[in-house]
Protein backbone atom coordinates (compact mmCIF):
# COMPACT_ATOMS: atom_id res chain seq x y z
CA UNK A 1 0.00 0.00 0.00
CA UNK A 2 2.60 2.39 1.19
CA UNK A 3 4.89 1.58 -2.25
CA UNK A 4 2.19 2.69 -4.90
CA UNK A 5 1.56 5.24 -2.69
CA UNK A 6 4.90 6.59 -3.26
CA UNK A 7 5.06 5.37 -6.58
CA UNK A 8 1.69 7.32 -7.25
CA UNK A 9 3.26 10.47 -5.64
CA UNK A 10 6.18 10.42 -7.58
CA UNK A 11 4.26 10.14 -11.29
CA UNK A 12 2.00 13.11 -10.11
CA UNK A 13 5.28 15.04 -9.15
CA UNK A 14 6.89 14.47 -12.78
CA UNK A 15 3.59 15.39 -14.19
CA UNK A 16 3.46 18.50 -12.35
CA UNK A 17 7.09 19.04 -13.16
CA UNK A 18 6.40 18.44 -17.29
CA UNK A 19 3.40 20.59 -17.06
CA UNK A 20 5.09 23.43 -15.30
CA UNK A 21 8.53 23.32 -17.29
CA UNK A 22 5.70 23.29 -20.46
CA UNK A 23 3.97 26.74 -19.25
CA UNK A 24 7.39 28.50 -18.36
CA UNK A 25 8.61 27.55 -21.77
CA UNK A 26 5.37 28.99 -23.32
CA UNK A 27 5.52 31.91 -21.51
CA UNK A 28 9.33 32.59 -21.68
CA UNK A 29 8.88 32.01 -25.81
CA UNK A 30 5.88 34.47 -25.92
CA UNK A 31 7.59 37.21 -24.29
CA UNK A 32 10.91 36.74 -26.18
CA UNK A 33 9.45 36.75 -29.63
CA UNK A 34 7.61 40.18 -28.97
CA UNK A 35 10.89 41.76 -28.58
CA UNK A 36 12.49 43.45 -31.50
CA UNK A 37 15.73 42.10 -33.01
CA UNK A 38 18.24 44.97 -31.54
CA UNK A 39 16.90 44.64 -28.30
CA UNK A 40 18.14 41.01 -27.94
CA UNK A 41 21.05 41.59 -26.75
CA UNK A 42 19.81 43.54 -23.69
CA UNK A 43 17.35 40.11 -23.40
CA UNK A 44 19.71 38.23 -23.08
CA UNK A 45 21.39 40.57 -20.36
CA UNK A 46 18.03 40.40 -18.41
CA UNK A 47 17.93 36.58 -18.96
CA UNK A 48 21.00 35.95 -17.08
CA UNK A 49 19.96 38.18 -14.82
CA UNK A 50 16.87 36.21 -14.11
CA UNK A 51 18.82 32.94 -14.20
CA UNK A 52 20.73 34.59 -11.10
CA UNK A 53 17.55 35.65 -9.31
CA UNK A 54 16.42 32.01 -9.55
CA UNK A 55 19.05 30.77 -8.29
CA UNK A 56 19.10 32.95 -5.32
CA UNK A 57 15.16 32.23 -4.43
CA UNK A 58 16.35 28.07 -4.77
CA UNK A 59 19.38 28.94 -2.43
CA UNK A 60 16.91 30.28 0.65
CA UNK A 61 14.36 27.48 -0.35
CA UNK A 62 17.27 24.85 0.16
CA UNK A 63 19.49 26.97 3.31
CA UNK A 64 22.51 27.38 1.05
CA UNK A 65 23.96 30.69 1.41
CA UNK A 66 26.50 30.03 -0.80
CA UNK A 67 23.76 29.81 -3.98
CA UNK A 68 21.95 33.21 -2.31
CA UNK A 69 25.21 35.00 -3.01
CA UNK A 70 26.23 33.76 -6.25
CA UNK A 71 22.74 34.26 -7.38
CA UNK A 72 22.31 37.62 -5.84
CA UNK A 73 25.86 38.43 -7.83
CA UNK A 74 24.56 36.99 -11.12
CA UNK A 75 21.20 38.48 -10.86
CA UNK A 76 22.38 42.05 -10.14
CA UNK A 77 25.11 42.21 -12.55
CA UNK A 78 22.81 40.97 -15.26
CA UNK A 79 20.28 43.86 -13.98
CA UNK A 80 23.19 46.56 -14.21
CA UNK A 81 24.52 45.58 -17.49
CA UNK A 82 20.46 45.50 -18.56
CA UNK A 83 20.74 49.17 -17.58
CA UNK A 84 23.84 50.30 -19.08
CA UNK A 85 22.70 48.55 -22.56
CA UNK A 86 19.03 50.45 -22.40
CA UNK A 87 20.97 53.64 -21.45
CA UNK A 88 23.37 53.45 -24.31
CA UNK A 89 20.18 52.74 -26.81
CA UNK A 90 18.18 55.47 -25.19
CA UNK A 91 15.74 52.91 -24.62
CA UNK A 92 13.55 52.51 -21.12
CA UNK A 93 13.68 48.89 -19.65
CA UNK A 94 10.19 48.37 -19.92
CA UNK A 95 9.74 49.57 -23.31
CA UNK A 96 12.41 46.68 -24.23
CA UNK A 97 10.59 44.35 -22.04
CA UNK A 98 7.21 44.66 -23.69
CA UNK A 99 8.71 44.56 -27.16
CA UNK A 100 9.06 46.96 -30.22
CA UNK A 101 11.62 48.47 -31.24
CA UNK A 102 10.60 51.83 -30.18
CA UNK A 103 8.53 52.47 -32.92
CA UNK A 104 5.55 54.09 -32.20
CA UNK A 105 1.37 52.94 -32.86
CA UNK A 106 0.81 54.29 -36.28
CA UNK A 107 4.40 55.72 -36.87
CA UNK A 108 5.38 55.50 -40.45
CA UNK A 109 7.39 52.26 -41.52
CA UNK A 110 11.44 52.22 -41.92
CA UNK A 111 12.98 52.01 -44.98
CA UNK A 112 13.60 48.42 -45.82
CA UNK A 113 17.07 47.53 -47.36
CA UNK A 114 15.11 46.60 -50.60
CA UNK A 115 14.13 50.46 -50.95
CA UNK A 116 16.84 51.97 -53.06
CA UNK A 117 18.39 55.02 -51.29
CA UNK A 118 21.33 55.74 -53.84
CA UNK A 119 24.14 54.49 -55.26
CA UNK A 120 26.94 52.22 -53.21
CA UNK A 121 30.75 53.33 -53.66
CA UNK A 122 33.28 49.93 -53.58
CA UNK A 123 36.61 50.09 -52.67
CA UNK A 124 39.32 47.84 -52.83
CA UNK A 125 42.34 46.83 -49.94
CA UNK A 126 44.74 48.51 -51.78
CA UNK A 127 42.87 51.68 -52.36
CA UNK A 128 41.92 51.77 -48.89
CA UNK A 129 45.46 51.03 -47.30
CA UNK A 130 46.39 54.03 -49.80
CA UNK A 131 43.71 56.23 -48.11
CA UNK A 132 45.34 55.44 -44.54
CA UNK A 133 49.19 55.83 -46.07
CA UNK A 134 47.70 59.23 -46.69
CA UNK A 135 45.49 60.22 -43.63
CA UNK A 136 47.19 61.99 -40.83
CA UNK A 137 44.33 60.84 -38.53
CA UNK A 138 42.52 57.33 -38.62
CA UNK A 139 39.27 56.57 -36.64
CA UNK A 140 38.67 52.71 -35.92
CA UNK A 141 34.99 51.85 -35.00
CA UNK A 142 34.94 47.91 -34.57
CA UNK A 143 31.32 46.10 -34.28
CA UNK A 144 30.05 42.68 -34.22
CA UNK A 145 31.59 41.41 -37.95
CA UNK A 146 35.06 41.92 -36.51
CA UNK A 147 34.75 39.81 -33.75
CA UNK A 148 33.23 37.19 -36.23
CA UNK A 149 36.22 37.40 -38.16
CA UNK A 150 38.98 37.51 -35.66
CA UNK A 151 39.85 40.42 -37.42
CA UNK A 152 41.38 42.09 -34.36
CA UNK A 153 45.30 40.76 -34.43
CA UNK A 154 46.09 41.90 -38.41
CA UNK A 155 43.99 44.97 -37.40
CA UNK A 156 46.48 45.61 -34.14
CA UNK A 157 49.65 45.34 -36.48
CA UNK A 158 47.79 47.88 -39.02
CA UNK A 159 47.34 49.96 -35.68
CA UNK A 160 51.16 50.08 -35.28
CA UNK A 161 52.23 50.22 -38.75
CA UNK A 162 50.48 53.26 -38.83
CA UNK A 163 51.51 54.48 -35.49
CA UNK A 164 54.94 54.55 -36.52
CA UNK A 165 54.44 56.30 -39.43
CA UNK A 166 53.75 59.28 -37.34
CA UNK A 167 49.52 59.10 -38.36
CA UNK A 168 46.94 59.47 -35.16
CA UNK A 169 44.99 55.78 -35.28
CA UNK A 170 42.24 55.48 -32.49
CA UNK A 171 39.18 53.17 -31.57
CA UNK A 172 35.81 54.27 -30.89
CA UNK A 173 33.72 52.11 -28.81
CA UNK A 174 29.77 52.33 -28.71
CA UNK A 175 28.15 50.98 -25.85
CA UNK A 176 27.00 48.25 -27.37
CA UNK A 177 29.19 47.32 -29.88
CA UNK A 178 29.06 43.45 -30.29
CA UNK A 179 26.66 42.07 -28.37
CA UNK A 180 27.72 43.22 -24.91
CA UNK A 181 29.19 46.25 -23.58
CA UNK A 182 32.98 45.92 -23.31
CA UNK A 183 33.02 43.22 -26.16
CA UNK A 184 35.25 45.21 -28.49
CA UNK A 185 37.25 46.20 -25.65
CA UNK A 186 38.45 42.67 -24.97
CA UNK A 187 39.05 41.70 -28.29
CA UNK A 188 41.29 44.35 -28.54
CA UNK A 189 42.78 44.29 -25.43
CA UNK A 190 43.57 40.49 -26.51
CA UNK A 191 45.12 41.87 -29.90
CA UNK A 192 47.57 43.95 -27.51
CA UNK A 193 45.86 47.08 -29.00
CA UNK A 194 46.74 50.14 -26.52
CA UNK A 195 44.48 51.03 -24.01
CA UNK A 196 45.09 55.02 -24.19
CA UNK A 197 44.21 54.84 -28.07
CA UNK A 198 40.56 52.67 -27.23
CA UNK A 199 37.72 55.71 -26.62
CA UNK A 200 34.35 55.57 -25.63
CA UNK A 201 31.84 57.22 -27.81
CA UNK A 202 31.35 60.00 -25.44
CA UNK A 203 34.74 61.33 -26.20
CA UNK A 204 35.21 60.49 -29.51
CA UNK A 205 32.47 61.51 -31.39
CA UNK A 206 33.04 65.13 -31.63
CA UNK A 207 36.12 64.28 -33.44
CA UNK A 208 35.06 62.75 -36.32
CA UNK A 209 34.80 66.26 -38.43
CA UNK A 210 38.17 66.47 -37.87
CA UNK A 211 39.44 63.06 -38.90
CA UNK A 212 40.62 62.06 -42.45
CA UNK A 213 39.71 58.30 -42.73
CA UNK A 214 36.86 56.24 -40.61
CA UNK A 215 36.96 52.07 -40.79
CA UNK A 216 33.89 50.69 -39.66
CA UNK A 217 34.60 47.30 -39.40
CA UNK A 218 31.33 44.43 -39.35
CA UNK A 219 29.66 47.72 -37.33
CA UNK A 220 26.01 48.68 -38.79
CA UNK A 221 23.13 49.80 -36.02
CA UNK A 222 26.13 52.07 -34.15
CA UNK A 223 26.63 53.68 -37.16
CA UNK A 224 23.57 54.61 -38.79
CA UNK A 225 22.40 58.00 -39.29
CA UNK A 226 18.33 57.17 -39.18
CA UNK A 227 19.25 57.71 -35.59
CA UNK A 228 19.39 60.96 -35.53
CA UNK A 229 17.58 62.42 -38.64
CA UNK A 230 14.69 59.69 -39.01
CA UNK A 231 12.07 59.85 -37.13
CA UNK A 232 10.21 56.76 -38.61
CA UNK A 233 13.50 54.71 -38.38
CA UNK A 234 12.89 51.90 -35.07
CA UNK A 235 16.05 53.28 -34.16
CA UNK A 236 15.50 57.13 -33.54
CA UNK A 237 16.91 58.31 -30.45
CA UNK A 238 19.32 55.64 -30.39
CA UNK A 239 23.29 57.34 -29.41
CA UNK A 240 25.00 56.61 -32.55
CA UNK A 241 29.22 57.15 -33.61
CA UNK A 242 28.89 59.95 -36.19
CA UNK A 243 31.36 58.68 -38.69
CA UNK A 244 29.98 60.17 -41.60
CA UNK A 245 31.38 63.61 -40.72
CA UNK A 246 34.74 62.40 -41.15
CA UNK A 247 36.29 63.21 -44.54
CA UNK A 248 36.05 59.60 -45.72
CA UNK A 249 34.57 56.08 -44.30
CA UNK A 250 35.08 52.97 -45.73
CA UNK A 251 32.06 50.77 -44.48
CA UNK A 252 33.68 46.61 -44.43
CA UNK A 253 30.99 44.06 -44.74
CA UNK A 254 29.82 41.37 -46.33
CA UNK A 255 26.91 42.20 -48.09
CA UNK A 256 24.30 44.99 -47.85
CA UNK A 257 22.59 43.00 -45.13
CA UNK A 258 20.95 45.22 -42.32
CA UNK A 259 22.03 44.98 -38.77
CA UNK A 260 20.24 43.66 -36.00
CA UNK A 261 17.58 46.56 -36.03
CA UNK A 262 16.67 44.79 -39.38
CA UNK A 263 16.60 48.55 -41.36
CA UNK A 264 18.68 50.05 -44.26
CA UNK A 265 21.51 52.07 -43.34
CA UNK A 266 21.74 55.36 -45.20
CA UNK A 267 25.64 55.76 -44.06
CA UNK A 268 26.40 53.34 -46.96
CA UNK A 269 25.04 55.85 -49.57
CA UNK A 270 26.48 59.13 -48.56
CA UNK A 271 28.89 60.86 -50.93
CA UNK A 272 31.93 60.11 -48.69
CA UNK A 273 31.29 56.42 -47.88
CA UNK A 274 32.53 53.25 -49.21
CA UNK A 275 32.35 49.90 -49.12
CA UNK A 276 34.77 47.16 -48.93
CA UNK A 277 32.90 44.03 -49.16
CA UNK A 278 34.38 40.91 -48.11
CA UNK A 279 35.34 38.69 -44.91
CA UNK A 280 36.97 41.67 -42.83
CA UNK A 281 39.92 39.41 -41.82
CA UNK A 282 40.90 38.60 -45.16
CA UNK A 283 40.76 42.71 -46.06
CA UNK A 284 42.56 43.09 -43.16
CA UNK A 285 45.12 40.79 -43.76
CA UNK A 286 45.53 42.25 -47.17
CA UNK A 287 45.25 45.72 -45.51
CA UNK A 288 48.19 44.87 -44.05
CA UNK A 289 50.44 42.93 -47.00
CA UNK A 290 49.65 46.55 -48.69
CA UNK A 291 51.37 48.54 -46.58
CA UNK A 292 53.85 46.40 -45.56
CA UNK A 293 54.51 46.36 -49.19
CA UNK A 294 55.15 50.26 -49.38
CA UNK A 295 57.31 50.19 -46.42
CA UNK A 296 59.74 47.91 -48.05
CA UNK A 297 59.65 50.11 -51.25
CA UNK A 298 60.06 53.34 -49.45
CA UNK A 299 63.15 51.96 -47.79
CA UNK A 300 64.53 50.42 -50.95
Amino acid sequence: MGTRFVGGSSDQALTALIVDTGIAGLIGVHIVMAIGGADMPVVVSMLNSYSGWAAAAAGFMLDNDLLIITGALVGSSGAILSYIMCKAMNRSFLSVIFGGFGADEGAAPAKTSSEPAGEVKSITAAETGQLLRDAKRVVIVPGYGMAVAQAQYPLAEVTKILRERGIEVRFAIHPVAGRLPGHMNVLLAEAKVPYDIVLEMEEINEDFPKTDVVIVIGANDIVNPGALDDPSSPIYGMPILEVWKARSAVVMKRSMASGYAGVDNPLFYKENTQMLFGDAKKNIDAILADLRRSEVAAAS
